[in-house]
């Protein structure tokens, strides 16, 4: 589809993982341009709750549920009685191939994520891409796949949308480097030693973003970051060199571009998601919507500070793996996971984190050009070894072997 074959119909939308933080923001952007923005399929994994009272609001033409123990517990007359529910990939993939589906948007988070995004690029979709975890594992097979079939990916990110803001009308080979701004997370200023004994609660307090608790969890560590800086490796085709990170409290300024001839271009806007979004759904058109608007009083004072890689080494772990490629990602993206959901379990420290990852990172069986088979066994492996590891007889040596 042209970019501008389709500015005066309604564009139709499926939405994966239609009952996080960027789920709803979606179905509220969808609401306020109802005009322009149909959403027909809403997709969730188990709160099915949650997914069929979207239903009764939105009327959707398909509901999926990726979950089969969701699927059995769910009450179906609470479905909206026009919206056919599908299960499990099969149901994603049916709705995203589907010819009458203009955009699909991929916010399911994790590597749960790759699927959905990988069956609308084979089937030549635009996809508004909120799933940072798909380049992370899958970076050169993912564009590779969007170029042959004509495919476009648009980042939803605050920080990858804002480089693609930036980039309209320019060369991304006249780039000196990207700059994506972080906020800091909850434990900006803090040492290490502040650090040891850090709980879920604190972790989850953040003070800027509202957002799930693994997205937020990877603020707080900065391993979020650290995937940003593979996801716009892979996305905008630049070296790990070319890519900075800065922390810039506000949250007002979401990333800069500087060209070579020392200009400087930088997207602000109010610290909210429905941006992106509706960037993502109507490019190339800029509509009114509900996002908030920029206060300007708010601009009298920004703040930008290096990262403290001593206290937040989750940082470098994604400069090592974009310059690496490979299965890192994979590994990497996977472990991580893994930690973060035993740290919010209880079976693991915050500072344990990023300790494991570079663990099962450095010790993982190398491959520089795997296939998605591979990655997916890399996948699996990482989480199972982060299941294994113990500070107290750790799986693995220190310092970790580092494959060739």
């Amino acid at each position: 589809m042209s970019p501008a074959s389709h500015l005066t119909s309604r564009r139709k939308v499926v939405l994966l993982g239609s009952t996080g933080s960027i789920g709803v923001s979606c179905i509220d952007v969808g609401q306020h341009l109802s005009e322009r923005l149909e959403i027909v399929a809403l997709c969730a994994c188990s709160s099915w709750q949650k997914l069929f009272e979207q239903t009764r609001a939105v009327k959707p033409r398909w509901a999926v549920l990726t979950d089969a123990e969701a699927l059995r517990q769910a009450d179906r007359s609470l479905l909206n009685p026009g919206t056919e529910l599908l299960e499990g990939d099969a149901g994603i993939a049916k709705v995203v191939g589907s010819p009458d589906v203009d955009i699909v948007v991929s916010a399911i988070v994790g590597s749960a994520g790759l699927f959905g995004t990988w069956q609308a690029l084979d089937a030549g979709k635009r996809v508004a891409l909120a799933n940072k975890e798909t380049l992370v594992m899958a970076g050169p097979l993912v564009m590779k796949l969007a170029a042959e079939k004509q495919a476009r990916l648009i980042p939803v990110d605050s920080e990858h949308s804002a480089v693609f803001q930036a980039l309209q009308g320019n060369r991304v080979d006249e780039v000196e480097r990207l700059v994506l701004t972080a906020s800091g997370g909850p434990f900006r200023g803090k040492s290490r030693r502040e650090l040891a004994d850090v709980t879920v609660e604190q972790a989850l307090n953040h003070p800027t973003w509202r957002m799930g608790p693994k997205i937020t969890v990877d603020s707080a560590t900065l391993m979020n970051k650290a995937l940003e800086v593979i996801e716009a490796h892979w996305l905008f085709g630049l070296p790990a060199e070319k890519i900075e990170v800065i922390v810039h409290p506000e949250s007002l300024i979401h990333s800069f571009v500087e060209f070579r001839d020392g200009s400087v271009l930088a997207q602000l806007s109010a610290p909210d998601m429905r941006l992106p979004i509706q960037y993502a759904l109507t490019w190339p058109e800029r509509l009114s919507g509900p996002a908030r608007m920029l206060n300007w009083a708010e601009l009298s004072r920004l703040r930008f500070e290096p990262p403290d890689h001593d206290t937040f080494p989750s940082l470098q772990l994604g400069y090592e793996v974009a310059r690496r490629g490979g299965t890192c990602g994979a590994v990497l993206n996977a472990a991580n996971e893994a930690a973060v959901g035993r740290f919010l379990d209880g079976t693991l420290k915050y500072l344990e984190i990023p300790q494991v990852c570079r663990d099962v990172l450095g010790w993982h069986d190398f491959s520089a050009e795997p296939a998605l088979d591979e990655l997916l066994a890399a996948d699996r492996w990482a989480r199972q070894e982060v299941a294994r590891w113990t500070r107290t007889t750790p799986r693995f040596p220190s310092p970790v072997r580092q494959t060739p």
